[in-house]
C-alpha cells in the first residue's frame, strides 16, 4: 500500500517515538538534537499502522516500514496530498506579527458552533506544525483554521502551498525575527506571501480596515473587511478594557475575558469571519463571551498581586502595545516585570532602548527587567535589572512582592512564565 492508503485507514500521524497514536503512520523525524529513526524498531513494535523513515542502510526491511529520501518532505506531501483530497472543506490560513493565535483561537471558537472545524493546537504553526494540522482533518470536517508562523523569507509561500487556503488573514505586520527576514521590509515581504497565494487562486482575504498597510497590500484581493471604519463590510466598536475587553457589534455588547486593547482587532477579526459564514449572531456573542484565554496570553491572574500575564513571546510591536496597554489599567502600584525581545539583529539595541525610554514617559517608577540587553541598555536606577531568570526567582523569594498590579511580558526563552509561584 502506499504510505496515504495506509494513513486513510486511521487518518492518523505519529512524530513522537514516546507517545504513539495506534493505528497511525509514524513518520521518523530529524532535529538538532534527535533523530526519530534511531527509534524505528522499537515504534515498528507499537502498534502502528507503518513507519516512514529515512533511506539509511542500518535499518532493515521491514513490513510495516517505508524508505524515503526524506521524512520530513514525505510528510509534507502527504499533506498537501491529503488536502488536495479533502475539495469539500473549506481553509481558513492565519499569520501575523502579533495575535495570530488568540485570532485563530477566537475564529475557531466561532465557526465551531456551526461547522465541524479543526485548527492548529497551540502555536504549532511552523513547517512541521502546518503538516499536522492539515493531516487531522477527516473526511467529516467541515472547516480547518491554519496557523502559519515564519522567522525567514519565504516561509509563508511555502506554507501556504502547502495549506491551499481558501481565505486567509494577516491579523498585522511589525518588527518581529528581524534577525531572521533582514528588516521590516522583510517581514512585510513575507507576511505579504500569503495575500500572494490568496490573489493567484482568485480566494478572499479577511483584512483589518483600519490597518492602512494591510488594505493597501491587499487591494487586489477579493476582501472582507472588518474594523471601526465606517465603510467596513463588519463594523466593530471599541467599548471599554478595564481590564477585559468589551466590543460593540450591530449594537449587541460582547464582554471577553480577555485582557488588553490590542486584542480588539483579534476579536473583530473573529466576528467578521463568523458573520461571512453564517453563524448566528447569539452563536458568535456566546462564543466570544465564553472563550478563555490560556498559555500565559491576554490572562488576568488574581492573588496576593493581580497579575497581567502576557508573557508567552514579545517583539517591539507587542512589547509597546502592552505597556501602553498596562499603563490605562494598572492603577496606583504598578510593577512591570519584562524581559528581553529576542531575534532581533542589528535593531536589538535600538529597540530595546526605544521600550525603556516608553517606561520613562509613562513615568513608571518600578521594573524588573530581565536579560542581557535590558541589562546592559537600563540607565533607570529604579529599574532593577537580572541577566537570567534564575536571579529574578531568587530576588524574589528574598523579597517577595505584594499588593501590586504587575504586568509579565518577554520572549518565551526568558521563561518568565515561570514566574508565577512567586509572585501569584
Amino acid at each position: 500500500m502506499s504510505i496515504y492508503e495506509y494513513y486513510c485507514q486511521s487518518y492518523k500521524v505519529s512524530t513522537d517515538s514516546r507517545n504513539i497514536e495506534p493505528a497511525s503512520v509514524f513518520f521518523a523525524l530529524k532535529g538538532d538534537r534527535f533523530d526519530g529513526n534511531d527509534f524505528a524498531l522499537e515504534v515498528a513494535e507499537k502498534g502502528v499502522a507503518s513507519l516512514v523513515v529515512a533511506d539509511r542502510q542500518s535499518l532493515p526491511d521491514h513490513p510495516r516500514i517505508v524508505k524515503v529520501k526524506n521524512s520530513l518532505e514525505a510528510l509534507q506531501g502527504l499533506a498537501l496530498c491529503h488536502r488536495l483530497h479533502m475539495k469539500h472543506l473549506k481553509v481558513l490560513s492565519i499569520t501575523g506579527t502579533n495575535g495570530k493565535t488568540t485570532t485563530k483561537e477566537l475564529v475557531s471558537s466561532v465557526l465551531s458552533r456551526k461547522y465541524r472545524t479543526i485548527y492548529t493546537q497551540g502555536n504549532f504553526n511552523n513547517h512541521i506544525g502546518v503538516p499536522l494540522t492539515l493531516l487531522r482533518i477527516t473526511p467529516d470536517t467541515e472547516f480547518a483554521v491554519v496557523e502559519m508562523g515564519a522567522n525567514h523569507p519565504g516561509e509563508i509561500k511555502t506554507l501556504a502551498n502547502l495549506a491551499c487556503p481558501d481565505y486567509g488573514i494577516i491579523t498585522n505586520i511589525g518588527k518581529a525575527h528581524l534577525e531572521g527576514f533582514g528588516s521590516f521590509e522583510g517581514v512585510i515581504k513575507t507576511k505579504n506571501e500569503l495575500y500572494e497565494n490568496l490573489t493567484a487562486e482568485g480566494k478572499t482575504a479577511f483584512v483589518n480596515a483600519d490597518n492602512p498597510l494591510l488594505m493597501d497590500l491587499s487591494k487586489a484581493l477579493k476582501r472582507q473587511t472588518y474594523g471601526t471604519n465606517s465603510q467596513a463590510d463588519c463594523v466593530v466598536h471599541f467599548g471599554s478594557c478595564t481590564p477585559y475587553l468589551s466590543v460593540t457589534w450591530e449594537g449587541r455588547p460582547i464582554q471577553t475575558h480577555l485582557v488588553g486593547s490590542y486584542n480588539f482587532e483579534n476579536v473583530a477579526a473573529a466576528i467578521a469571519v463568523g458573520r461571512y459564514f453564517g453563524v448566528s449572531d447569539t452563536d458568535i456573542k456566546e462564543a466570544l463571551e465564553n472563550y478563555q484565554p490560556t498559555n500565559s496570553r491576554s490572562q488576568v491572574i488574581e492573588g496576593r498581586n493581580r497579575i497581567i500575564m502576557d508573557a508567552y513571546n514579545a517583539n517591539p510591536t507587542s512589547m509597546n502595545a502592552s505597556i501602553n496597554n498596562f499603563r490605562e489599567i494598572c492603577g496606583d502600584n504598578p510593577l512591570l516585570i519584562l524581559g528581553d525581545m529576542r531575534e532581533l539583529g542589528e535593531a536589538s539595541e535600538q529597540e530595546h532602548r526605544a521600550i525603556l525610554a516608553l517606561l520613562n514617559t509613562l513615568g513608571f517608577h518600578q521594573a524588573f527587567l530581565v536579560g542581557p540587553c535590558f541589562k546592559q541598555y537600563n540607565d533607570n536606577p529604579e529599574y532593577l535589572t537580572f541577566t537570567t531568570f534564575m536571579e529574578l526567582a531568587a530576588h524574589l523569594t528574598l523579597h517577595p512582592v505584594e499588593g501590586h498590579t504587575i504586568l509579565v511580558k518577554g520572549s518565551h526563552s526568558i521563561q518568565l512564565e515561570k514566574i508565577l509561584p512567586l509572585i501569584q
